[in-house]
């Protein structure tokens, strides 16, 4: 019983860096440089460090060598929702950039809960990490102190239509917004209606729709009809309230707030027997692969979301230190025609 004992202790035990360098046969220092990813060590002794490292089970103690180092090699990322396929694409991007560094990504959701995110940031700046990654500019006056002041590089993602604390990449919603507006009326649509969801929960789509507006009026016409959810935005949302647009008033074209609410528009028509887009027009925002797919293309506006996560970890990478003035990268957005208007 004993012996048993003994041995499940010994399975149990950690792993030292000692216990690793005796296995390849290496000094401490050298095992400690190869999984730092340093380049000073070469390819045939990296290559033997690792066999150890994998054969014996070897955990690092990242914590222990970043206080003794005060350097931290975390990237904290906060995203609202990974149920949207748009911040999916945007952490594939962020991490096409992190596998060739020796960065390692912490992410945190948010759920469209401004104090919930003041939370994870708090969490996450106990770590001492080497940046932050956030969506948007609409963050808690304590969340907005914490990042203007914790020392570190600070990346406020999506969105490039207010002054960031340190750098924004994204695209203008404002311009996507007018350029979605300006698009339908060369189109000849004049009868417009807007279905959206909860703009308390999303200022990008609201900025989109105050494009929207601005290019509307300089021709002269406006909306005619609105249709808010008050939940998320959902294919299931987008379809009702296309249901109760419709029911209510007679328009000839629909500005969705995205393309989640925009499909749910196309599934209504589908239903109920309305012609798109000769009876009705439907234009979306994002360029999901789903719009793609449709039978007839999505109408909409391309945002470059993996672009985003790219640029957002280029701006970071090698940099330490924040930019004298407020750097803005604006990854653009493209009008897609498609044939849904």
């Amino acid at each position: 019983m004993a012996k048993n004992k003994q041995r499940l202790w010994a399975r149990k035990s950690k792993i030292t860096l000692h216990e690793v360098a005796l296995h390849a046969g290496v000094s401490e220092s050298t095992v400690s440089r190869t999984i730092r990813d340093q380049e000073l060590v070469a390819e045939p002794t990296r290559t033997k460090v690792m066999e150890s490292v994998r054969a014996l089970g070897y955990m690092p103690n990242r914590i222990a060598g970043s206080l003794a180092s005060l350097e931290s090699h975390l990237v904290g990322v906060v995203v609202p929702s990974l149920s949207n396929i748009v911040f999916p694409e945007v952490l594939h991007g962020i991490n096409s950039r992190l596998k060739s560094s020796n960065y390692q990504s912490v992410i945190s959701i948010s759920d469209y809960d401004l104090e919930h995110e003041e939370v994870l940031v708090r969490g996450l700046l106990s770590w001492k990490p080497a940046a932050i990654l956030i969506a948007g500019f609409d963050h808690t006056p304590a969340t907005s102190r914490m990042l203007d002041q914790c020392g570190v590089r600070v990346v406020e993602m999506m969105d490039i239509d207010s002054v960031p604390i340190d750098t924004a990449v994204g695209m203008s919603h404002r311009r996507a917004g007018y350029a979605t507006g300006q698009h339908l009326i060369e189109r000849g649509y004049r009868r417009f209606g807007y279905v959206g969801h909860n703009w308390t929960a999303d200022r990008r789509a609201k900025l989109r729709y105050d494009g929207c507006c601005e290019a509307l009026s300089n021709a002269g016409i406006s909306f005619v009809a609105h249709a808010i959810a008050e939940g998320p935005s959902s294919v299931a949302n987008g379809r009702a309230q296309t249901a109760r647009l419709c029911d209510a008033s007679a328009v000839d074209v629909v500005v969705y707030s995205n393309d989640d609410m925009a499909v749910g528009g196309v599934f209504h028509c589908l239903s109920t027997g309305i012609s798109i887009p000769d009876q009705l027009a439907i234009f979306g925002f994002n360029g999901l692969d789903i719009g793609r797919e449709l039978p007839r293309p999505l109408s909409t506006v391309r945002s470059n979301r993996f672009l985003i996560g790219e640029k957002a970890i280029d701006a970071i990478l090698g940099r330490p230190d924040r930019p004298i003035t407020p750097n803005i990268i604006d990854t653009g957005f493209e009008v897609f025609v498609g044939a849904t208007a």
